[in-house]
């Protein structure tokens, strides 16, 4: 493609060069970052295609894994991106996190902590605060519920082992697995995530509540409390 080309439109570009076409002929796995977020911006701006606006929006932010984490007002200070080309954008990844992360639905059996980090790592690996979640478990180690126990900013928010284990004793659990990501990327647990353990374990023991992990998830990555042998 000619520089010339490059500062028109993309209607004016060769049918082959265009990201929408070279998708529906060759498949989305031939485009570039840049073209698969064209496709979904569908325009540029005055001087700019949207492959030209793509770019700047990668360039700008570093990598896909930074624009999955930024926020709304962060992606609109980028020339060319509004409010509505940002929404397009984040409802698209949104939807591939969604499509990534494997059901974890009243009735499913775990067998490892490798099925949970399948399940979790695609939800919480952008996030920008810690996220302290409980999964509930029946006698046979089949999903009860999930849940949501607490959420904090870049440090682990507090955690009660008494809101914790109020809701395993409604919802009749027999054991319980907690987890909770780090915005680092490194799982590597703190002193405070060790001593929460040993709280929460403790207080299991009370109740007769098992608890039979802790899971702390980072980039591509986890620490497995139980893999490790930490809980005994």
């Amino acid at each position: 493609m000619t520089g010339r080309e490059r500062g028109k439109g993309i209607a004016h570009w060769p049918e082959t060069e265009r990201p929408r076409e070279r998708l529906l002929s060759k498949g989305s796995e031939v485009l570039s970052d840049a073209q698969l977020l064209a496709i979904l911006l569908r325009t540029g701006r005055r001087d700019s295609s949207a492959v030209q606006v793509a770019m700047e929006i990668l360039h700008h932010l570093g990598s896909l894994a930074a624009l999955a984490r930024s926020g709304i007002e962060e992606l609109c200070t980028i020339p060319g991106i509004g409010p509505a080309k940002a929404a397009q954008l984040k409802a698209a990844l949104e939807l591939g996190k969604r499509a990534m992360a494997v059901p974890l639905s009243t009735g499913t059996k775990l067998s490892s902590s490798a099925d949970l980090f399948r399940h979790f790592h695609p939800t919480l690996r952008d996030l920008k605060h810690e996220l302290f979640k409980v999964v509930l478990l029946d006698a046979k180690n089949t999903v009860i519920r999930e849940s949501t126990v607490s959420e904090g900013s870049l440090t682990l928010s507090i955690v009660h082992p008494r809101e914790v284990f109020a809701m395993a004793i409604r919802e009749s659990a027999a054991g319980v697995i907690f987890l909770h990501n780090h915005p680092s990327g490194d799982p590597t647990p703190s002193a405070e995530d060790r001593r929460l353990t040993e709280r929460l374990v403790a207080a299991g023991e009370v109740l007769g509540i098992r608890v039979l992990d802790h899971m702390i998830v980072g980039d591509g990555r986890y620490i497995s409390f139980a893999d490790e042998g930490w809980l005994a």
